[in-house]
């Protein structure tokens, strides 16, 4: 055992020194794949006697937890502190997802990498894989015609990195839609261990009540504002939190964070800000807020934070951050920005 632990970790050392053309995705994938076979058996049941699970995005993370609570050992993939959108796994992450039980993903859109990874990846030994974005409603990433959400960038994926096809990937934003996930999530956990299915299914229930009155908080706390204006100075991540609370969205970024606004955008949303009085700019965490501050610098107006939830920083994840904290912070960010009563 000791020597094929000891040729699993040289594999994944040789894959991590890949450099240059040869580390593209679907290079890094067949090495990783191929070399998956060669380490320990899948750790489907940790020495603590809990599902293995492993996720992609912080807000899958937390649903696992909240509904498998002391069944289950989850794993997020990505590092805190690390932005989402160019993010492609690891040599590591592939074997990490090759020995889980159970593999969480958010949507095709959200990572396109996720299907290619799954094909070749622990099937015959079992593994679960969730995409947890089944039955949601899924809204386009190109401007609505209801002028929801007037945003008149291209929204293709970025040189292969970005979001693929024509959705947008930020759907655990609309809590209708975190709903579904929740259930797409204990389904898997209760189909991988079914003798617990009736302990997953009764969490998940107790959870969706949870996210219920996070929605009716959010249909009071925005039901008289001043303003229906929702301008942000970050990517196009909160399309569905306006769709659902019948707000205007302006991003000055187009769906991917390493996308530049351009000299209209800015322009757009400056002259939005002074024609209806608007005092604040909105901006994400774990990106520098550089649109934000040049609208904030030439309107005069303050910065206030939302969270996207891709993703947390050291800080929150050791402070107990949540899905329903953060989005209740961001209810209250929005409920001063919009002036709400």
């Amino acid at each position: 055992m000791h020597r094929v632990r000891s040729r699993c970790s040289l594999l994944i050392l040789s894959l991590s020194w890949v450099r240059g053309p040869a580390r593209t995705m679907a290079a890094v994938l067949a090495l990783a794949l191929l070399f998956a076979a060669a380490c320990d058996r899948p750790e489907q049941a940790p020495a603590s006697g809990r599902l293995s699970v492993v996720t992609t995005l912080f807000p899958l993370y937390d649903f696992v937890r909240h509904v498998g609570r002391d069944k289950v050992d989850v794993k997020l993939l990505l590092p805190p502190g690390v932005e989402s959108h160019g993010f492609e796994p690891r040599p590591e992450d592939i074997v990490l997802v090759n020995k889980a039980a159970v593999f969480v993903y958010t949507n095709r859109f959200m990572e396109p990498w996720a299907a290619q990874l799954v094909k070749g990846v622990g099937r015959e030994r079992g593994l679960v894989v969730i995409d947890a974005s089944s039955g949601v409603r899924f809204l386009p990433l190109a401007a609505k015609k209801s002028g929801r959400q007037a945003d008149d960038h291209d929204h293709g994926a970025h040189e292969g990195q970005g979001h693929q096809g024509g959705a947008d990937p930020h759907i655990w934003l609309s809590i209708p839609n975190a709903r579904k996930m929740v259930q797409n999530i204990a389904a898997g956990l209760a189909a991988r261990d079914p003798k617990n299915g009736n302990w997953y299914v009764r969490n998940a229930e107790s959870y969706l009540r949870e996210l219920d009155h996070l929605d009716e908080s959010f249909s009071r706390g925005l039901g008289n504002c001043r303003t229906r204006l929702f301008l942000h100075g970050g990517h196009s991540a909160f399309g569905y939190l306006a769709d659902r609370y019948g707000l205007t969205y302006v991003s000055a970024y187009p769906a991917t964070a390493d996308a530049e606004p351009t000299p209209r955008k800015f322009m757009e949303i400056i002259a939005l800000m002074r024609k209806n009085g608007i005092g604040y700019i909105f901006y994400e965490e774990l990106i520098t807020p550089r649109a934000a501050q040049v609208i904030a610098a030439e309107t005069g107006a303050s910065l206030l934070r939302l969270h996207g939830l891709h993703n947390v920083g050291r800080d929150d994840l050791a402070s107990g951050a949540t899905y329903l904290s953060l989005m209740g912070r961001n209810l209250e960010n929005l409920r001063t920005g919009l002036q709400c009563r």
